[in-house]
């Protein structure tokens, strides 16, 4: 008997908007001959320093959020083995940057409420070998800049702000990526902006920024274009041991049209997010706390707390659930100490950061994506009340 394709199609977890702007761009670059590094990454690049109030020699763009964190790390000249304080709520490639730059993580846990790193936990954590720290704007709820700078200036410390979940969110009227002495940002295909896999640097000091840019590019004096450009081939020099993390033209013809939509596509997930919250006010989760005064949320992750206890269903059953409902979900995230390599490298467990440990059991991200039709957020509505009933 042949085989019936189920007729509810599977609604895709993140799935980004795409236009046909950024179609016919990179449809472009194909037919250019050029798809490595060259005239549409220094656009994009322009691009995003015009949005952002800085100047071109003060942003590079790579090919990943992690490579930026790395390079950023490296560039700064922290001296090997120093301490870095980050979230135990975040990917695995924020802790992973910190151990490819030579240095070592150290864990500062969470706000319960914000999901961010907690600063009075950030000013425990720190030590004579302390040197930076590393705030994770958690799902785009911008981290609380105000009490994290005063910290890093009371101790002398470097800040590197894991912007990959907050492109638009803003602190007091200032973009978060802007505190720090570097802010790095996250192009991934779920991302707010997308070009597939990318990532942007953005540095308060143009020295530091232009040595992330050679470090990012093997360690060469002169990237491709300009080597090959039009303008005679011209030599480089090696002058550093760097990284194959440049951005190539294919991912920023992508991006230029991406930034160019990227207060719709955020007006767009607002939308989505207060229909949420007024659908699921009702229901025994936990919902994301409203956004600070003061503050823009970037509104990325919609992520809501499966309790057992008040659901009356685990948090990985109710995973399973939306799946048979043919609706993807994310965790983000079980919480850093949870994964045996941490475990096994540096003896942590996760009773030793339980907010992080907590809400890392608990979390479930919903879609959330300017993509999605007002017929997609009603199935979700419709499958996350019938999974965990009104109170």
């Amino acid at each position: 008997m042949a085989q019936v394709d189920n007729p509810v199609p599977f609604l895709v977890f993140g799935a980004p908007r795409i236009e046909e702007p950024e179609i016919a761009e990179a449809e472009a670059c194909l037919r250019s001959g050029w798809l490595g590094t060259g005239p549409r990454v220094a656009q994009f690049e322009q691009d995003f320093a015009d949005w952002r109030h800085v100047l071109p020699s003060q942003v590079a763009a790579v090919n990943s959020c992690t490579a930026a964190l790395h390079v950023s790390m490296v560039a700064a000249g922290l001296e090997p083995g120093s301490e870095v304080i980050t979230t135990p709520l975040t990917f695995c490639a924020t802790v992973n940057a910190i151990l490819h730059a030579g240095l070592s993580p150290v864990l500062a846990d969470v706000d319960p409420v914000t999901q961010n790193i907690d600063p009075d936990a950030i000013e425990a954590a720190i030590t004579p070998r302390t040197r930076a720290i590393l705030p994770v704007h958690f799902a785009g709820r911008p981290c609380d800049m105000g009490q994290i700078m005063a910290i890093a200036e009371r101790h002398g410390l470097l800040v590197i702000e894991d912007c990959a979940h907050a492109i638009e969110s803003e602190y007091r009227g200032q973009a978060v990526g802007t505190f720090g002495d570097f802010g790095c940002f996250s192009f991934y295909v779920t991302k707010n902006v997308v070009t597939g896999e990318g990532g942007m640097i953005l540095g308060r000091d143009e020295e530091h920024v232009a040595r992330a840019r050679i470090l990012a590019l093997h360690g060469m004096s002169k990237d491709a274009w300009h080597r090959f450009g039009d303008k005679g081939y011209r030599h480089y020099q090696v002058v550093e041991c760097g990284f194959k993390y440049n951005m190539m033209d294919l991912q920023a013809a992508i991006g230029i049209h991406q930034l160019a939509r990227v207060e719709q596509n955020w007006e767009r997930r607002r939308e989505l997010w207060l229909r949420y919250d007024e659908a699921f006010a009702g229901l025994p989760i936990g919902l994301p706390a409203p956004a600070e005064a003061d503050t823009r949320h970037g509104y990325h992750l919609y992520t809501i707390m499966v309790d057992e206890a008040r659901c009356g269903i685990s948090r990985d059953d109710f995973l399973e659930a939306m799946n048979a409902a043919r609706i993807g979900t994310g965790v983000h995230y079980l919480s850093i100490p949870e994964h045996p390599y941490y475990q096994q490298r540096f003896g942590w467990q996760p009773e030793q950061w339980p907010q992080a440990m907590s809400l890392g059991r608990q979390t479930v991200s919903l879609p959330l994506s300017p993509a999605m039709t007002d017929e997609d957020a009603r199935r979700v509505v419709e499958a996350v009340t019938a999974i965990v009933g009104g109170s």
